[in-house]
């Protein structure tokens, strides 16, 4: 089987701590599949949850795709790849800590993963760039879409984004500060695929790791413009089952 394409911070942050470990924006993996992306109409860069190491970010690109391809999308959909198996995630006496120092490096991703887009759109202007996260994915995709604006030729830098089970908070589409970043740093759409009957979502926000995700009960107050919410019956937290939900794309 061909690898799949993606790009990687592996190794970049501490499991334990979220210290950065490592100066560098990204490696990609296989470069000259990179290359092949120049030039393309589109592509889709899918985001992975809190708990993946590289297999698992690989096998989330995978169910991606193939959703995609289902429903008649043959852009390639490639892979973001970084640290979020942190230590002591699987247990409960630990799951607080790991989630917010997976949270800490999901927040420091979005520069890596920001840069990366300032550099492919370098090299290939018109290609557009649309962005797939699952639960703190959606952290990495926040805080990409933060660093991105600082640069006003950023603006409709990315085509669209896609949120499900989304851990950021439910005001960030009509906040302020984030809101207007969304407004100018996407070009089409935000669209937010949130469950009620979320689990993890709904455990994370009694035990106050997470209040009021976003991916629990869609967004509060009046979101911008360009940001649509749909509500989906996955059977649990897991992308697979959030993924299955799907039935348009773009």
């Amino acid at each position: 089987m061909k690898p799949i394409p993606r790009i990687s911070t592996r190794g970049y942050y501490d499991l334990k701590t979220g210290k950065t470990l490592k100066k560098n924006d990204y490696y990609l993996y296989p470069k000259k599949d990179f290359q092949k992306l120049i030039g393309l109409k589109e592509f889709t860069i899918m985001i992975h949850g809190l708990r993946n190491d590289s297999t698992g970010a690989v096998a989330k690109v995978l169910l991606a795709r193939n959703r995609l391809r289902r429903l008649g999308y043959f852009f390639p959909v490639i892979g973001f790849s970084y640290d979020s198996n942190t230590t002591g995630a699987h247990l409960i006496k630990y799951a607080k800590h790991a989630l917010s120092v997976g949270q800490n490096i999901a927040k420091k991703n979005g520069h890596n993963l920001g840069q990366f887009i300032e550099d492919f759109k370098e090299s290939s202007p018109k290609t557009k760039i649309r962005l797939m996260g699952h639960s703190l994915g959606s952290q990495v995709i926040l805080s990409t879409v933060e660093y991105l604006a600082k640069k006003k030729q950023n603006f409709g830098v990315v085509e669209s984004v896609y949120f499900f089970g989304a851990s950021i908070k439910d005001d960030v589409p009509s906040s302020k500060k984030y809101g207007k970043l969304l407004q100018n740093i996407v070009n089409k759409k935000i669209i937010n695929y949130y469950a009620p009957t979320d689990e993890v979502l709904m455990w994370a926000n009694k035990e106050k790791h997470v209040l009021g995700p976003l991916g629990l009960d869609g967004a509060i107050g009046k979101p911008v413009s360009k940001y649509h919410q749909k509500l989906v019956k996955p059977k649990n937290h897991r992308f697979a089952s959030y993924v299955a939900t799907l039935n348009t794309f773009p």
